[in-house]
Formats: C-alpha cells, sequence, structure tokens
C-alpha cells in the first residue's frame, strides 16, 4: 500500500477506480447501444426513430400541450365566474358604504322599524325586544319573507343578526333570530 492516499496502481487517488467503473459502466452501456442500433437494418432503425419521435410527441402532448388546452377552454367560464363575483363583492360594499353613512338611529325609532317591519310578517312572526337586543320568532315563515323582513331592519333599525336557530319545514321556516338594535352597523 503506498502513502499519500494513493489506491494499490499506485498513481491512482483511493476511489477513483470506483468513479472510473461508473464510467465505463455508462459509456459501457451507450457503447452497446450503439453497437445496437448499427447491427439494426436501414428499414428497422427508420421504424426505432419514427417510435421515438412518436413517443417524444406523445409526451410533448401529455405533459404540456393537453393541460394547457383544457386551461384556455375552461378560462371564458371562469372569467365570468370572477367577474359575477367580483361585481358582487362590488354590490356589497357600495351596501355597507351606504349603511356606514347612514345617520344612527335612536333606540326608539329602532324599535319602532321593528315592530312594523314584524307587523308585516302577520301571525307567522312575534317579536321579543330586550334592552338593545330583539328576539324574532317565526313559525312557518316562507324564506323570502324572512331574507325581505332581515333587509329592511337593516336598513330600518340597524339591526344586526347576532345568532340564528331556524329549520326549515314543509311550509317555511320556524325557530329564532336575536338581533342587535340601533348604533351604527
Amino acid at each position: 500500500m503506498s502513502v499519500g492516499g494513493t489506491g494499490q496502481d499506485g498513481g491512482s487517488p483511493a476511489g477513483a477506480g470506483t468513479a472510473s467503473l461508473a464510467a465505463t459502466a455508462g459509456g459501457d452501456v451507450s457503447a452497446r447501444a450503439a453497437a445496437f442500433v448499427r447491427a439494426l437494418s436501414e428499414r428497422e432503425r427508420w421504424m426505432l426513430g419514427v417510435t421515438g419521435a412518436l413517443l417524444a410527441l406523445a409526451l410533448l402532448w401529455l405533459l404540456a400541450l393537453a393541460p394547457a388546452l383544457r386551461t384556455l377552454a375552461r378560462a371564458p367560464a371562469e372569467l365570468v365566474r370572477v367577474e359575477l363575483q367580483w361585481q358582487e363583492m362590488q354590490r356589497l360594499a357600495a351596501e355597507a358604504q351606504a349603511l356606514r353613512a347612514a345617520p344612527t338611529v335612536t333606540p326608539e325609532q329602532a324599535q319602532a322599524a321593528l315592530k312594523a317591519a314584524t307587523d308585516r310578517l302577520g301571525e307567522r312572526a312575534r317579536l321579543t325586544i330586550q334592552g338593545e337586543r330583539a328576539v324574532l320568532t317565526v313559525t312557518n315563515l316562507p324564506s323570502p319573507a324572512l331574507r325581505d323582513w332581515l333587509s329592511e331592519v337593516r336598513q330600518g333599525a340597524r339591526a344586526l343578526p347576532l345568532e340564528a336557530s331556524l329549520t326549515r319545514g314543509a311550509t317555511g321556516l320556524s325557530g329564532s333570530l336575536v338581533l342587535a338594535i340601533g348604533g351604527r352597523p
């Protein structure tokens, strides 16, 4: 064995034999592949080239073109969906801005607005006011009627829903809704 980290051949560093074996193995594989191709007839080489080209085209299609075309096909519908979301957000922002700009209402005005809106619901709704909170109890109230009532009391009484416990039945909604009344939204 020699000193200074050289291998048994005396001139190359330790481990260089392993690296040259790997290079030889890699070179050996490509040399064998080249020899295999040279051993093929002209027609077989042509068919091998065509097969390789078709395989490359298939990979190009699967990995690059098909996903891009799918994205392009979905883009118009996605743009419409995003545009509708944007318009809805703008509408909600304008509504919030209008509510912020609206003057505050006194507790008496808020209670009067709540009672007037609840009276329009008829016997399917009962309102209980306790300080700065109101509880609306409904029985078989149609969803559109509750939606309209909520919109009306949001604007007229500055009422904000805090809690809802509603169940949907065959003839409408039943349950209770707790609201904070008066003040600024």
